[in-house]
């Protein structure tokens, strides 16, 4: 008995490789019993780290994305602290992700490191709010009135009066709204009672000198690579840490990026950010084009899903989500209530289709139609945008043409109905209502609705899917066919 024991012992105690996700995994003694080798201890501390990192991108997107559209703006197109940008043209418009190709944007990046800043929010015709620097809207501040804007534990100045006051949570922020009102006189006086300027010039704001982007090329898209982590180290140096960020921050620390120390990765770390931006980068791709969350679907007739899933009556709970915050911001810039309305009253909503109706992805090369059924639930336009899968940005076609909406003079069908066609080549007669798209790139849509109304909240107004059309096939005959 007792050298079965002492057998049984022995046996137990060889030397144990696993096959294991990650590879082969060595032991000095069987797992329960044995420590890892030396080679299978770096192999896990390396994997460790990679994961973590992949974690980091997803996590990071909405700061990333925040310092390096602030950077774009300010060191590309050459904005000041606190001036507001105009982006108007289409090649400006393709520096921001998933921009609208319908509405007017002005934008202000301003750093209250410098001191306090004074916004004034115009009485109509502008929709929009200040942000932090996690793209998280400020409480209040899309609302008219005049807004004193102070760093974290600022303290008030003495003797405010006229003015709410607001501490940002970070210590940049960013001001974007669109223009909103379809009438030019009108859209100009708002603009106009649109203002941002440090507080100190109160007694005698200064007049505000927008800087047209006109057609310059800049880009506000996070970078790839080892810029991406550069880019996310600014906002780790320059910002205070969210007590709901703590755990992150520590597992980004084996990886050089700490709060109070310069990054210098060695070449272990760059090689593992490297892979990690690339895999997390792919991660991110796939948590937006395919959503897997609970009633992201509009319908369940149709591929589009409801691209913001923020709860319009407990918008902080959005910030705690990881993988659905993930998915709006690898392609998109601020989130806010009124871009996720649960109710009727002046706000946007939006819609994203990445599939077709045979659930195929969205192909340049491949012609289709998509159907908006008449009576549209909208109290101002319906939009329809195409966007270029890599950058997430208009999409980039010799016509610069991305969007067909309501305000435009489409052809309508006998029914109300409008067809709009996406492809290389506009069918006869429905030019007008033709996006270009290109051969060899994938790409996909945004729905918008301005102002929507119930039928869009119950759900009864449908939204068909892009459907496949022959190329060179006539748009009459294929009408009728249908």
């Amino acid at each position: 008995m007792i050298e079965r024991v002492i057998a049984l012992a022995t046996l137990q105690s060889k030397p144990q490789r696993i096959e294991a996700r990650i590879g082969t995994l060595e032991f000095t003694h069987d797992f329960a019993n044995g420590f890892p080798t030396d080679t299978t201890i770096e192999k896990l501390y390396d994997e460790r780290d990679f994961q973590r990192a992949c974690q980091a991108y997803l996590w990071s997107l909405p700061a990333v994305s925040f310092t390096a559209w602030q950077h774009g703006v300010t060191k590309e197109l050459g904005a000041k602290n606190g001036q507001i940008v105009a982006v108007l043209s289409y090649e400006a418009r393709r520096g921001i992700l998933t921009a609208n190709a319908t509405t007017p944007y002005y934008l202000g990046f301003a750093d209250l490191s410098s001191g306090p800043m004074v916004l004034e929010m115009p009485p109509r015709g502008v929709q929009g709010a200040m942000n932090d620097s996690w793209q998280n809207a400020i409480p209040g501040t899309d609302a008219p009135g005049r807004y004193l804007m102070l760093a974290p534990g600022e303290k008030v100045p003495d003797n405010v009066v006229g003015y709410v006051v607001c501490h940002s949570p970070t210590v940049n922020i960013f001001l974007g709204v669109r223009l909103i009102d379809a009438d030019p006189e009108s859209a100009k006086q708002a603009l106009a009672q649109l203002k941002m300027y440090p507080y100190t010039q109160r007694d005698n704001p200064p007049e505000m000198e927008i800087l047209d982007a006109g057609t310059t090329s800049w880009s506000g898209v996070p970078p790839r690579g080892m810029e991406y982590w550069q880019r996310l180290d600014d906002v780790i140096q320059r910002e205070p840490i969210e007590p709901r960020d703590i755990f992150f921050h520590a597992m980004l620390r084996p990886l050089g990026l700490e709060k109070g120390k310069p990054f210098k990765p060695d070449p272990r770390q760059t090689k593992t950010l490297d892979d990690a931006a690339l895999v997390g980068e792919a991660m991110a791709k796939a948590n937006s084009a395919d959503r897997r969350f609970a009633g992201v679907k509009y319908r369940s007739d149709a591929h589009w899903d409801f691209a913001l899933q923020l709860d319009a009556d407990d918008p902080d709970a959005f910030w705690n989500l990881l993988d659905e915050r993930a998915s709006w911001f690898y392609e998109a810039v601020g989130a806010g209530a009124a871009m996720a309305p649960k109710r009727p009253g002046p706000s946007s909503a939006y819609l994203g289709a990445y599939k077709d109706k045979g659930g195929k992805w969205l192909n340049g090369g491949t012609s289709y139609r998509l159907r908006v059924p008449p009576h549209p639930p909208v109290k101002l336009f319906w939009s329809v945008t195409v966007y270029d899968v890599d950058t997430r940005a208009l999409i980039l076609n010799e016509q610069k043409i991305a969007d067909r909406s309501s305000r435009m003079d489409l052809r309508k069908n006998q029914d109300g109905s409008v067809d709009i066609y996406c492809g290389p080549k506009a069918p006869a007669g429905f030019e007008k209502n033709w996006i270009p798209t290109v051969p060899d790139k994938n790409w996909f849509a945004y729905f918008r609705f301005y102002q929507p109304t119930e039928g869009y909240f119950d759900r009864s107004w449908p939204l068909p899917d892009f459907e496949q059309i022959e190329t060179d096939a006539d748009p009459e005959t294929f009408l009728a066919a249908r």
